[in-house]
């Protein structure tokens, strides 16, 4: 997003690890969008949505030449809560990037859960979603790029947001040490509720490959539960392409399977586009979900069959 407002500023006093900042940046950008969503079944009610965002960052350089990164989201996309999220980064130059996310922090296995290309939304969106894994506030992720690869690790403290949770660990790889090849996966165990639910152990391996404006990709997501016919298994393939800078269309399938054999397969295809005109964006989706994710199994609803589609016009500041 462009900078809306930027304003120099010289910190009176800060400190980290006994050295302090030097100059620091403030900067505010947001934006704003209307979407309409229908479809011939399961949306109901008025089908235009308003979405408004306000980002505030801030950040600096220490003595050492580590950074300082501070940024919070305010957001009533949801209509609840202004506040939707809020993080600091730690920069140690060769050492990677420490963010220790306060709020909405998103777990490895939720930033990998379906990296497939698509101009706006995936193929199984308005349905049920893959295994996320484990995503919580008060919650550390850490990067690190090398010469072709970048390692992610993301760790959440038993009871950071429900203390009926437990301590959780995930890792993911993205190597792109092959030209226009993109190859990634990921792995944690989420701990759950222990008082409810067993541990579950995710898998994640995917590929991209870029020829010319087109990529390709396809990804497979296993979900181990220690829990009776709870296991799941995520296959998606998509194909996106750029018509021009401005301009993109993709197409995309996938398949949610379930071990429990009483809950049927939801199978999905999606198509995008979007085209982008400098701060305007106008995208759109239109999706087939076959046994669409609903109802008292929150899964598998052989009475849901939806074909959706939705409108999006957003402006970014």
């Amino acid at each position: 997003m462009n900078k809306m407002k930027k304003i120099g500023l010289t910190a009176l006093a800060a400190s980290l690890v006994s050295v302090s900042a030097q100059a620091a940046e403030v900067s505010v950008s947001g934006g704003s969008g209307i979407t309409f969503a229908s479809g011939n079944d399961g949306v109901a009610g008025n089908p235009w949505s308003m979405t408004d965002n306000l980002t505030f960052s801030w950040g600096g350089e220490l003595d050492n030449g580590m950074t300082v990164d501070m940024s919070f989201l305010l957001d009533n996309s949801d209509g609840n809560s202004i506040f939707d999220n809020r993080s600091l980064a730690l920069g140690m130059g060769d050492a990677g990037t420490l963010t220790f996310w306060g709020s909405s922090g998103s777990g490895v296995v939720g930033s990998f859960d379906d990296r497939t290309p698509n101009a706006y939304e995936e193929s199984w969106n308005s349905g049920d979603s893959p295994n996320q894994g484990h995503s919580a506030g008060n919650m550390f992720y850490y990067t690190n790029s090398f010469d072709g690869a970048t390692v992610h690790a993301s760790f959440a403290h038993g009871g950071s947001s429900d203390a009926s949770f437990d301590s959780s660990t995930e890792f993911g790889v993205v190597i792109d040490a092959i030209e226009n090849l993109e190859l990634y996966a990921a792995l944690g165990t989420d701990k759950g509720n222990l008082t409810a639910a067993a541990d579950v152990d995710n898998t994640i391996i995917g590929a991209k490959y870029t020829i010319g404006g087109a990529t390709i990709g396809a990804q497979v997501n296993e979900a181990d539960s220690g829990t009776a016919n709870s296991d799941e298994e995520f296959i998606a393939f998509a194909i996106s392409y750029a018509l021009s800078e401005d301009v993109s269309v993709s197409y995309g399938q996938s398949e949610l399977s379930y071990e429990d054999p009483s809950v049927s397969d939801q199978e999905a295809t999606g198509i995008s586009a979007s085209y982008t005109m400098g701060s305007m964006t106008l995208a759109g989706t239109v999706n087939d979900i076959t046994n669409q994710g609903a109802g008292a199994t929150g899964a598998g609803n052989t009475t849901s069959n939806n074909e959706t589609f939705e409108i999006n016009l957003s402006f970014a500041f």
